[in-house]
């Protein structure tokens, strides 16, 4: 099972940070040591070449014969350069002109860095490029005022010696990176193995499986956490199973109480048919009572056939049968027999769909039920619509509609928007209309109307062709779609 995103990126950033920090320190590490390194080098090399421009510049030259009056021609014919060629040290000795064993443009480097200072009587020196190679020059004259002499050090093998050194420093730190990557992402791999424990724990929960629980494999904090997350879904697990019970024990209920009630209500509804044609013949006050009993058996009879249908659904006893279905024919016929006086408005050609008729028909009646409650009869408007995708049965009134924050709730069973439960109505027939829907693969959606008044969709998903013709005219005719305006629900 492949880690979540979000997981992956808590092991990549922590990989990362280890890595990072490995990097830095052999970086510092390696820095460090190649400053260190290279300032030794040079500064033991310069050392050297100062300490044998000293010799040079005195005991040597006195071997020779020269002194402080000696021009450089004397200087050039004593035999003191080729001495200290012997040492492979380049020796030059400034006469002015351009005449050099160097090329012209490094002699006029030599002279810009060094001159100055041996001019003031002092030995002097400048790591520069002479012929194209790094060079140390390290300069004085013979005594105070004698001829300026130049020796000219090869630094190559000192250069040489430094880059190998930056390679090989790059390449352990390089190799470095590599082995606190491996460690890294194995640290990082066993540091989350808890929580990514825990996260399939999480999700085989949410799946339903509520016996999922994580492993405690260890005494330290992540220890603590799984026995603490252990403990937190055996409490969700015991909360479900209660609930899910309780659920169960309530259903029974209205199941067992509907069923009991049908026998006594028959003989009711029987009794209350008795009455009904008889009622002219009762005194007036006999008459009121006696239309008020008939009228409140009709609606036990109607509350008892829905906690029916509804236990049904419950037990999953409910089945579709699916046939092909004029839907504009259909709402039509439900529309004119439920509630004629509605506004309605249907495709300008058939619209054919394979669905459950019968479910369709009760979606319908119970949506006409709920707008005559709520609104005035004539204020009502069915629309009938359809796209590639969907078709939507669309039921508006113009009553006082619902609170935005309780649109969510009218699809529940025993929801009234009037808490005070005074309106007529059980509460069960949108609920009954949402279930309908749900086996019919559909969806049902409540919004308020601007204006006032509630809009409720039946949204039926189109799974092939309508027959009728891929899409239906939407307008162009009197009984063209024009859709209901709603306002966007706020929370």
């Amino acid at each position: 099972m492949r880690a979540p995103a979000r997981l992956r990126g808590i092991r990549a950033r922590l990989t990362v940070t280890l890595v990072t920090l490995v990097a830095l320190t052999a970086a510092l590490l390696g820095v460090g040591s190649y400053v260190v390194v290279d300032n030794r080098l040079h500064d033991q090399f310069l050392a050297d070449a100062r300490s044998q421009a000293v010799f040079d510049l005195s005991e040597l030259a006195s071997r020779f014969g020269l002194s402080t009056t000696s021009t450089p021609a004397d200087i050039n014919s004593s035999g003191f350069r080729e001495a200290v060629q012997r040492r492979d040290v380049l020796s030059i000795v400034d006469d002015g002109g351009d005449v050099s064993p160097v090329d012209p443009a490094s002699l006029r480097a030599i002279r810009d860095r060094i001159r100055p200072t041996i001019d003031r009587g002092q030995l002097a020196f400048a790591w520069l490029t002479i012929d194209a190679s790094p060079s140390l020059v390290v300069g004085g004259r013979l005594g105070s005022t004698g001829a300026p002499i130049y020796f000219v050090h090869d630094a190559t093998e000192l250069e040489t010696t430094l880059e190998q050194l930056r390679l090989a420093l790059g390449g352990i730190a390089l190799l470095l990176v590599l082995v606190a990557l491996l460690a890294a992402r194995a640290i990082a791999r066993g540091v989350l193995a808890p929580v990514e424990e825990a996260g399939r724990a999480a999700e085989q929960i949410e799946r339903g499986d509520l016996s999922a629980r994580v492993a405690v494999s260890s005494g330290d904090e992540f220890g603590t956490w799984a026995e603490r997350f252990n403990r937190m879904a055996a409490a969700l697990a015991e909360t479900i199973g209660r609930l899910e019970a309780a659920e169960a024990q309530n259903r029974r209920f209205v199941a067992d109480v509907a069923h009991e009630l049908r026998t006594p209500l028959a003989a009711l509804v029987a009794e209350a048919s008795i009455l009904r044609g008889d009622l002219g013949s009762l005194p007036t006050d006999s008459r009121r009572a006696g239309e008020l009993l008939v009228a409140d058996v009709a609606r036990l009879r109607v509350l008892v056939d829905e906690l029916m249908e509804l236990s049904r659904f419950d037990a999953a006893a409910e089945r579709i049968s699916v046939e092909p279905v004029d839907l504009g024919r259909l709402v039509g016929t439900v529309v004119a027999g439920r509630l004629p006086d509605a506004s309605l408005r249907l495709p300008s050609e058939p619209l054919i769909v394979e669905t459950d008729p019968r479910r369709l028909e009760r979606i319908l009646a119970n949506l006409l039920d709920n707008a005559r409650e709520h609104g005035d009869a004539a204020g009502v408007e069915v629309a009938l619509e359809a796209t590639v995708e969907v078709v939507v049965l669309a039921v508006a009134d113009r009553g006082p509609g619902v609170p935005s924050d309780r649109l969510g709730q009218i699809f529940d069973r025993f929801y009234k928007a009037d808490p005070s439960r005074a309106a007529g109505g059980s509460g069960l027939g949108l609920a009954i209309a949402a279930e309908h829907a749900a086996l019919l693969g559909a969806e049902l959606r409540a919004t308020n109307r601007d204006g006032g008044g509630l809009l409720i969709e039946l949204r039926l998903p189109v799974t092939g062709s309508l027959r009728g013709g891929d899409l239906p005219a939407i307008g162009g005719s009197d009984r063209g779609v024009t859709p209901i305006a709603a306002s966007e629900p706020t929370t």
